[in-house]
This record gives C-alpha cells, structure tokens and sequence, in this order.
C-alpha cells in the first residue's frame, strides 16, 4: 500500500443525485496530494473490460448539480464469479491504477470487499436513494429523493383537495421504509405502509380517514413503500368501498432517482470522496466512509457488510403520535 500514484473511480448499481459531487472530490483531492485519477465507465463491466480514461480536474468541473452519475453505472454479475475480480484487478493495474473508490450501495461493497481480499486496495462510498446501509447513517442521494417525492406529494395533494380525493402514492426503497417514512412525515400523511410494520386496514388506515373527515378534510395521502407487501390496487378498491371517497394511485418510480442533487447531497458526497482518497494516501484499504453522529468516519468493510439494518423506530413512534 505504500506509494498509491494512481487512483481508480467507479460509480456502481443504481444512480444517486450527489455522485458526482463525489466523483468530483475523489479527482480534485488526488491531484491536491499528486495522485493520477482514472475514471472507470459503467462500474465493474467498464472494469472488466478496460473502459477507463484519466481524469483530471477540468473533466469535473460543472458537474456538481448535475444527478445521475457522468461515469455512467451498470449491474455486473460477471464481475462476481469466477475469475471476475482478479480479470478485474488485472485491467486495473494495466491502466496503472494502484488503487479503487468504489461508490454504491451494498451490492457495490461486495465487489470493493472482494477486490480487497484479492489484495488490491479499495474505499467504499454510500451511493444510494434508499438510505438503507446499515453502518451508516447518511447514504449520498437520500436526501434529494425525499425533496423529490415530497414536492411530487404536495402537487399531487392539490388535486387531492380540488376534488375531496384520498390518493396512495408508492415510493422507491427497495427493503427499506426510510423514503417512506420520511416523505410521509414532511407531507402528513393519513397513514403509511412500510416493510418494517405491518399495519390493519381496518385499525390504521380506515380509522386515519375516519378521524381526517370528521374533521372535515378534503383530502387524503397514503404513503406506501415499494418493499412494503401491499397491493396498491386493492387498497385502492377497499378505501373506495369502506368510505365512498374517490380514490387514486400514482407510482413516483424513478422520477425520485433523477434532478439536481441538494445542498446536503453536495457536500457529502464532496466529504466522502475526500475522506476516500485521504484514507488511500495513509495506506488504508478495506474500509467504506460514511456518517455517524452527524460526522465523517470509515469502518471496516467486512463490517458494515455484516450489520443487519434496523428500522427507524423512533420515526415509527412519531408517526403513530402525529396520526391521530
């Protein structure tokens, strides 16, 4: 590890608004401590097959309220078997890179993890929509997808209003309730189906409606998770049959992956892609950055991939006082 000159910069799974951001602090702090950055297109396919060009830091300027990802990103199962990662590392040292950053979500850190028990040095960053990370407390892009659904909720609740309409409205995720929950908190939702609690129609849901007209409101929002097990169809049908309201459902879908990043998305990515290269240039592998305490810090790989994710209870907790 002594003597890293040259860093590798991918960006793999899904796309996060803020990875650029990220992209664009790994380039300009390896040329602040002299280190050569090359840029790996589309994840580990791009890996595989040496799609890798240098970077420097005019090809990162104006880059940073763009979403999505400038290096591009893919899904690669290639990469994991066989002799994938060592294919992987001999390209990567052909290109004279001594060294990875790696951002993504978990899926990504099992390529980071297996590249460094091959022993070629990696860093993980956090890139991921669904903030569902277990060792960290803050992953790149969560915070732009919840502006994103909630402005998506409050249009969608003026019609809602205009015609005394109860609308569902279903949020990315994956196996994680965090958009959900979140998005429905900030837009005061009647009720909200997530995977981490299983709710009764009857009890939760009927009952929020119930208590909403009675106080004579126009409207209703049902927030639903993507991983929740909920058919948004027949919730659809049973509201309308319990209550007589009208009702609708929109399914943002990758409409909350895209748009310019936040402020917030900005400068952790910009703190994380920094924090990465700082770790390289001490010597450092194995680890992935992420927030703990409103604070930077790294952890060991094969430990963060090895917590389990808990559910947001205290969130849980709210939104049972809030819905009354």
């Amino acid at each position: 590890m002594n003597g890293i000159h040259c860093i590798g910069v991918l960006t793999s799974g899904g796309d996060a608004p803020g990875m650029n951001a990220a992209i664009r602090a790994v380039v300009r702090a390896s040329k602040y401590y002299g280190i050569r950055v090359m840029g790996v297109k589309n994840g580990y396919e791009g890996l595989l097959h040496g799609d890798i060009f240098e970077m420097d830091a005019r090809y990162v300027s104006d880059t940073m309220h763009r979403g999505g990802t400038i290096l591009r990103t893919a899904r690669c199962k290639e990469f994991m078997k066989n002799d994938g990662v060592k294919r992987g590392i001999n390209e990567a040292r052909y290109f004279g890179i001594d060294a990875l950053v790696v951002i993504g979500g978990d899926g990504s850190f099992k390529g980071a993890k297996a590249l460094h028990d091959e022993g070629f040095p990696t860093i993980g960053i956090p890139g991921t929509i669904d903030n569902d990370i277990p060792y960290t407390e803050y992953t790149i892009g969560f915070d732009t997808a919840i502006n994103t659904a909630k402005e998506a909720v409050d249009k969608i609740r003026d019609t809602a209003s205009s015609h005394s309409r109860c609308n569902i409205i279903k949020v990315m995720g994956r196996n994680s309730g965090n958009i959900a929950l979140n998005v429905g908190i900030a837009a005061g939702a009647e009720a909200i189906l997530i995977p981490e609690k299983e709710i009764d129609f009857d009890e939760d849901i009927l009952k929020s409606i119930e208590q909403g007209r009675d106080r004579n409101k126009k409207h209703f929002i049902i927030i639903v998770a993507e991983g929740a097990k909920t058919d948004v169809t027949k919730l659809e049908k049973q509201i309308e049959e319990a209550t007589g309201i009208e009702t609708r459902t929109t399914i943002l879908g990758y409409l909350q992956r895209g748009g310019s990043p936040t402020v917030l998305d900005r400068v952790r990515g910009s703190e994380m892609g920094c924090k990465a290269v700082q770790l390289l240039k001490e010597g450092i592998s194995g680890r992935v950055v992420g927030v703990k305490n409103n604070e930077i810090y790294d952890m060991d790989i094969n430990e963060a991939l090895a917590m389990d994710a808990k559910p947001r209870n205290d969130l849980i907790e709210l939104l049972e006082i809030l819905s009354i």
